[in-house]
Parts: structure tokens; C-alpha cells; sequence
């Protein structure tokens, strides 16, 4: 009964930690996720790009989401392998700077915690203000489970099964190693199994040694994790997952050799001037900081990654294969397939219409003619998927089908229809707008600029949502994507007060382009208004969509 007891204990304090770093984590990517790519892709030096890569990783609460981040753009052409490297080392840092924070005994800090943050999730209905309670509530509640931790733990230290592992991975210090890294793998996250780690230690519970060695495993654990969420990308964006596992995982192996074969840690550890807690803190960080030592040497390690990871042939013709409908006629008498082919064909509509998104903002900044013509060849395909989705549906029996299923062939047709029609704002006005800026030779304000950007980012932002919630139809991600869209609305009128109060300000730049600043924003937020429709069947399912925000009975004065 006991072993049960400690092991249910051990599993709630560990879940609690994944769910605490989990919820810190989705916080920071709603309020602020839409300006990743632009920070992650600007044009800056390796140093620098290590520099954003510390930040995100301390933004995100882990390394691996910055990995996968950095692994996404690599895989669009957005990033370069030196730069993505860059990131991902800086990432590695910055998870390791994280850890000390939150290795600290702040137990003091968690009522405070808990109480602004459940003030700012509950009481408020800004965005920002709510996604900032959940962000506090996480940090408390990985405070929470630490201590839940360390109080697991410490009754069986005077236990014979505690001394007896710590005492079998001190003579095997190659076992501890492959077990950190399980760890961290199963866990999924390095912060929470470095800290587990780290608290486990500081207890007594686990001789310092075995520590080094779990944390070192950790650190190969934590590049393994990446490169198995990474396994669906292209192999171009795989490189990276897969660069980092090689230089992460064989400097933690031969760190481990150097630190069991010589006392390099026994000075410091005798020396009694840090815990064995912090110690290890300090081991992880310094680890991470060699590593950023193999900058200069990336470009050797672009070449073995890229032949491990070759690109695939080039499709037989000269149609990319998006270009290409998915609709089977063959199997329109299946009711079930056809509806799934269909889903299949509107996917493809919103991976071209995201394809035309991308771009917009550069041609703002240089308006490249043959840039603009893809665009608007994309389109035409667009349009012609439409056709083909509106002609698949007609040619459906309708009485082979069942209620649910006619509901879902009127959603899949209805967000087919919004995605042809935010394809043609992208052409028919944001297309003109940016030809117009060119060449009158206008230029947006600084801050005006940041802010279309912003929005152009929560738009980008909100398009993969809306396909995730397309192939999911889960509702709380249709319930975020309509809170989305009302704070896009609440963007729109913030830079357009902005932009007027720059023009009462004298701004010439502003003045110049006034009309194409209003005009895109204002279209940009038209935009998300169609693709954010792939959430209103599921609500109104649901029953959690109002039909009309009128009042029908008005008071009597």
C-alpha cells in the first residue's frame, strides 16, 4: 500500500509539473505567438539569432518547442541551417537559464501568484490580460508541484529501495545517462525533468553524481524530443532536429566520460560554496554555454546533416503537387469517403491561400512583380478548387446521406466559399495596395509598419489555426479562434487610432500612406473574418454560438 500511495503521489506531483509548464507555454504562444517568425527570421548574425533563441526558449518554457519552431521555417525556406542552428543552440541556453529561476525555493511567492493570475483569468475578458493570468497561474502552479516533489519524496529516503537505485546508477553511471534521457523524452519537456532532477537531489535523495549523470541524459533526451515531433517535415526542416541530436547528444556523452574518468567535480563539490542542487544548475548551464562554442563550426555540419536528409525529387511535371485536386469521383456512392475527400480538397484551398498570405508584407517592403503574378496564379487555382469542390457536392446523392453528414457537406462547401473569398482580398485589394506604395514610393511610419506587421502575424497566426480546427473540429479551439477574431478586431481600431494620432502629430510618412495603411488594415482583418468561419458550425453544433447579439426586448422607459 505504501509503494501505491508513493507512486500515485510521484505521478500527480509529475503531472501537475508537465501541466504547470504546458500551461506557461500555450499562455505565452496565444498572446504572443504570431510575432515568433518575425523575431526568428530577421536578419541578424549567429550570435544575435542565439541571443532570440535564448528568449524564445525562455518565452516557450522549452528548448524542443523552439527546435520544432525554428525546424517549421527552416522547412518553408524562411531559414537558413546556420541561422536555425543559431536558434536552437540559443534555445538549449535559454531553457537552462529558466531552470535556475525556477529552481529557486520561491515557495513564499505562490498565494501572490495564485491570486493575480486567478484574478486576470477570471475577471477579465482582454486577451492579453487573460492569456498573462494563465502564464502566472502555470508559474505558481510549477512552484506547487516542486514542493509536492520534494515532500513525495523525502519519506523514502531512509527507505531501502531509494539507496539501493541511487547506489546501482553510482556504479553504472551509463545507466542514469540512458535514463535522464528517457525521462526527458517521456516527459516531454527537459525543463520539467531537469527540475525533477535538480529537486530530487537537492533533497538528499540522490547523490550529486547521479545527478550529473541524469541531467546530462537529460540534455540528449531533450534533443531526442524534437526530432520524433519533427518527423512528419520535410527533410529540410529535419536537419535541424537532427544537427542538434548529433552535437547535444555527443558533447553530453563526452561530458559524462570526462566527469566519471576524471574528478574534475570533486573540488566543487567538497567545496561546499553551492548546493548539490544548484551545482547541477550551474553544470547544465555551463554545458549549454560550450556549446554555443560550435557556432563558427555549423557550416562543417551543414553538409553530413543535408546527405543524412537529402531532398526529395522533383514532382514529374511542373505542378506542385497542391496544384493537384484530391477529389475521387470514383468514390462519390461512398457518402463517408467522398466527405473525406472533400475535407481533403478544402485543406488543400487553405495551404494555397496560407501560401499567398506569407509574402504580403514583403511585397509591402519590395514589390516584386513576378512575386505578385504567383500569387495571383495561386489564386486562379483557388478559384478552380472551388469549382471543383461546389461540382464534387452537387454530384453527392443526396439521399445516401445522413443528417450529420449533409450538415457537414453544407460546412466543408460554406468554408471552401470563405477561403475563395479571403484569397481574392489577398489579390483584388492588399496586391494593389502594395503595387500603389511602390510605386508612388510611400513609406509606412516605423511603428506603422510594426503594427500592420503585428496584425499580418496574428493573421498568419490564426489561418494554421483555423486548418487545425478543420481537420480536429475541436471546440475549445474553435471558442479561442472566435476570441481571436474579436481581438483582431480590437487591433484594427488600436493601430487605427495610433496611425491617427500620428498624423495629428505631423508624421509624414503616415500622411503619405494613410489611405494604404487604413485600407490594409482593415482588409487584413476582413480576411480573418472569412477564415475564422470554420468555427461557426461547430459552436452553433454546440449550442455555444449566439444567434444575433440584439436585444429583442427593450425596456420600457
Amino acid at each position: 500500500m505504501v509503494v501505491v500511495t508513493f507512486l500515485t503521489q510521484l505521478f500527480g506531483a509529475t503531472m501537475l509539473l508537465l501541466f504547470a509548464v504546458r500551461m506557461v507555454r500555450t499562455g505565452i504562444e496565444r498572446a504572443f505567438g504570431a510575432s515568433f517568425r518575425r523575431v526568428a527570421t530577421g536578419d541578424r548574425n549567429p550570435l544575435q539569432l542565439a541571443g532570440v533563441g535564448v528568449m524564445l526558449a525562455i518565452v516557450l518554457q522549452s528548448s524542443a518547442a523552439v527546435t520544432v519552431l525554428a525546424a517549421g521555417f527552416a522547412g518553408s525556406g524562411a531559414l537558413g541551417f546556420v541561422p536555425g542552428m543559431a536558434i536552437v543552440l540559443g534555445g538549449d541556453l535559454g531553457s537552462a537559464l529558466l531552470i535556475q529561476v525556477l529552481s529557486l525555493r520561491l515557495e513564499w511567492l505562490v498565494p501572490v501568484l495564485l491570486t493575480a493570475g486567478g484574478i486576470l483569468f477570471l475577471k477579465t475578458e482582454r486577451r492579453a490580460l487573460k492569456q498573462a493570468g494563465r502564464i502566472i497561474l502555470g508559474v505558481a502552479f510549477i512552484l506547487i508541484a516542486l514542493r509536492f516533489l520534494r515532500e513525495t519524496v523525502e519519506p523514502i529516503q531512509d527507505s531501502g529501495v531509494l539507496p539501493a537505485l541511487s547506489a546501482y546508477f553510482q556504479r553504472d553511471f551509463l545507466t542514469a545517462f540512458l535514463a535522464g534521457a528517457a525521462l526527458a523524452f517521456v516527459m516531454h519537456s527537459s525543463v520539467a525533468a531537469i527540475l525533477m532532477s535538480v529537486t530530487v537531489v537537492s533533497i538528499g535523495a540522490l547523490p550529486v553524481m547521479v545527478g550529473v549523470s541524469l541531467v546530462l541524459g537529460a540534455n540528449l533526451g531533450s534533443a531526442l524530443i524534437p526530432l520524433w515531433l519533427a518527423r512528419g517535415m520535410e527533410p529540410v526542416a529535419r536537419r535541424l532536429p537532427l544537427a542538434n541530436l548529433m552535437l547535444r547528444g555527443s558533447a553530453a556523452f563526452v561530458l559524462l566520460l570526462v566527469i566519471n574518468r576524471a574528478p574534475v567535480l570533486d573540488p566543487v563539490i567538497e567545496s561546499a560554496l553551492f548546493s548539490e542542487g544548484q551545482i547541477l544548475v550551474f553544470l547544465h548551464i555551463g554545458f549549454n554555454m560550450l556549446l554555443l562554442l560550435a557556432l563558427p563550426l555549423l557550416p562543417l555540419l551543414e553538409r553530413p546533416v543535408a546527405t543524412a536528409l537529402p531532398e526529395p525529387a522533383p514532382e514529374p511535371d511542373d505542378a506542385p503537387a497542391n496544384h493537384r485536386t484530391v477529389l475521387d469521383d470514383d468514390l462519390l456512392g461512398q457518402p463517408q469517403q467522398a466527405l473525406a475527400c472533400l475535407r481533403r480538397e478544402v485543406l488543400r484551398m487553405a495551404d494555397l491561400v496560407g501560401e499567398m498570405l506569407a509574402p504580403v508584407m514583403d511585397l509591402y517592403r519590395d514589390y516584386d512583380k513576378p512575386r505578385a503574378r504567383r500569387l495571383q496564379a495561386r489564386d486562379a487555382v483557388v478559384n478552380a478548387a472551388l469549382d471543383e469542390v461546389r461540382r464534387y457536392a452537387a454530384a453527392m446523392p443526396a439521399d445516401a446521406l445522413s443528417r450529420p453528414q449533409r450538415k457537414e457537406l453544407r460546412a466543408l462547401v460554406d468554408y471552401a466559399i470563405a477561403l475563395e473569398a479571403a484569397g481574392d482580398i489577398l489579390v483584388k485589394r492588399l496586391l494593389p495596395l502594395a503595387a500603389d506604395k511602390s510605386s508612388g514610393a510611400l513609406r509606412f511610419s516605423a511603428d506603422g509598419r510594426a503594427e500592420l506587421e503585428a496584425i499580418h502575424d496574428q493573421v498568419t497566426a490564426n489561418l494554421a489555426k483555423a486548418t487545425n480546427v478543420l481537420v480536429s473540429n475541436d471546440i475549445e479551439s474553435a471558442r479561442q479562434l472566435l476570441e481571436d477574431k474579436a481581438e483582431m478586431g480590437r487591433m484594427e481600431r488600436k493601430t487605427r487610432k495610433k496611425h491617427l494620432a500620428r498624423l495629428s502629430d505631423g508624421d509624414r510618412d503616415s500622411f503619405a500612406s494613410s489611405d494604404i495603411h487604413l485600407e490594409t488594415a482593415y482588409s487584413l482583418k476582413e480576411f480573418n473574418s472569412w477564415i475564422v468561419q470554420v468555427a461557426h458550425p461547430i459552436l452553433v453544433r454546440e449550442g455555444q454560438l449566439l444567434e444575433t447579439r440584439l436585444i429583442h426586448d427593450m425596456p420600457e422607459d
